[in-house]
């Protein structure tokens, strides 16, 4: 039996960019576990496309620190392959006066992030995006841009095949491992010397069959989104976002304009009973109770989780999701939105310790294996900058 010098699990964005950075560093002989028969099945590719530029996250996070720097190459990366890529920047709107106060510690965080933001007046605000509206200031990000996710993830795996050095193995889905250091999969077994899990929504599960990672749980939110119809795409220039609450993970419907012009409304934040729930009962399976039951438990021990679980079940219902949608614009006629088939599951870790979210990305290893846990937004922004970090952490 062959056996690779490293395999990682999944591939997604950070598998891929990972083994992009290993093979930078001299590796030679790389195995992709992927479970579909193609990329860019689940999250990777079915974000919002969007690369965010610094504003959110908290001075200190290694979600910060990779943010910028990964917007950078990879608004660099499709240049330079000639990807779709729009430099659209993105506006973030306040709807009551009692979120100015907010708005100014986003841009503080910005600017101690060293991102590139300035509050605007509504004047400014109507010159970048005529249709926006906000209650005394917004604030401004010239470098969110947008790209065409599974376009990347496509011309990442071809450039990695084609070294020589990167084989990615399709229908590989995980079952076990053993401690002679050999992976079993559904195609097979493979052994090797080093092991990364980068599987994205069943990373906790590959974790804990190697004992690693055993107090956190991923529980999924199902991102939902609906699109304008296309003679009404002109509506938005760039990027509209509400203010959100800071204190969670999610950012809020807003309106994102596509590289191929589609004006989309979304993502909801509604809590999901399987890790590939696209549909109302479509990825469910026999973890589905047991997914049930611990956002039970969150729902009665956790203010903050019960209060996101409330709110946002309500989106799946056009009133509640149109509601926030009209929020950050001028007007908004319900007859120019539409369904979208465009589904996504975020993988939110869970600290089963506390009962709280956790907000930065998480690594477990052992002498073996390193586990990327909690690869949550902006891990597509920062993936080639975050790609270093995971190398520096294998020591390679």
């Amino acid at each position: 039996m062959k056996k690779y010098s490293i395999v990682i699990c999944g591939a997604g964005i950070v598998g891929l960019t990972l083994a992009r950075e290993l093979l930078r560093r001299g590796a030679a002989d790389i195995l992709v576990l992927e479970k579909e028969s193609q990329l860019g099945k689940h999250a990777s590719g079915r974000n919002s496309g969007v690369l965010h530029a610094g504003i959110y996250y908290a001075p200190g996070t290694a979600r910060t620190s990779t943010c910028l720097e990964g917007n950078k190459r990879m608004r660099a990366y499709c240049r330079e392959r000639g990807l779709p890529l729009v430099e659209s920047g993105k506006v973030i709107v306040t709807t009551a006066p009692e979120q100015v106060e907010t708005l100014h510690e986003l841009y503080r965080r910005a600017t101690a992030n060293g991102a590139e933001v300035r509050l605007i007046d509504p004047k400014e605000l109507a010159e970048l995006e005529p249709n926006a509206r906000t209650v005394d200031q917004a604030l401004h990000s010239p470098l969110t841009s947008v790209v065409d996710a599974r376009r990347v993830l496509e011309c990442l795996g071809q450039e990695l095949e084609a070294t020589g050095k990167v084989t990615i193995q399709y229908g590989a889905r995980f079952l076990s491992t053993s401690l002679v250091r050999r992976v079993h999969t559904s195609a097979g077994d493979f052994d090797y010397e080093f092991f990364v899990n980068a599987s994205g929504a069943h990373s906790d599960r590959v974790a804990h069959a190697f004992g690693l990672g055993r107090e956190y749980r991923l529980l999924p939110f199902k991102g939902v989104y609906r699109k304008l119809k296309k003679e009404h795409s002109d509506f938005v220039r760039g990027s509209i976002y509400p203010v959100p609450n800071i204190r969670n993970p999610f950012l809020g419907v807003h309106f994102t304009r596509s590289v191929h012009g589609e004006v989309y409304l979304g993502p909801t934040a509604i809590p999901a009973f399987g890790r590939e729930n696209y549909g109302i009962l479509s990825g469910l399976d026999a973890e589905a109770p047991v997914i049930f039951g611990r956002e039970a438990r969150l729902f009665f021990t956790n203010a903050k989780f019960r209060n996101t679980a409330i709110e946002e079940t309500r989106k799946y219902f056009f009133h509640y999701f149109f509601r926030d949608a009209a929020r950050l614009v001028k007007t908004l006629d319900p007859a120019i939105v539409e369904p979208s088939p465009k589904v996504g599951i975020r993988p939110q870790l869970i600290d089963t310790r506390t009962g709280e979210l956790v907000t930065d990305f998480v690594f477990a290893r052992d002498e073996r294996s390193l586990h990327v846990l909690n690869a949550i937004s902006p891990a597509f922004t920062s993936s080639l900058a975050f790609a270093e970090v995971i190398a520096d952490e294998l020591g390679a």
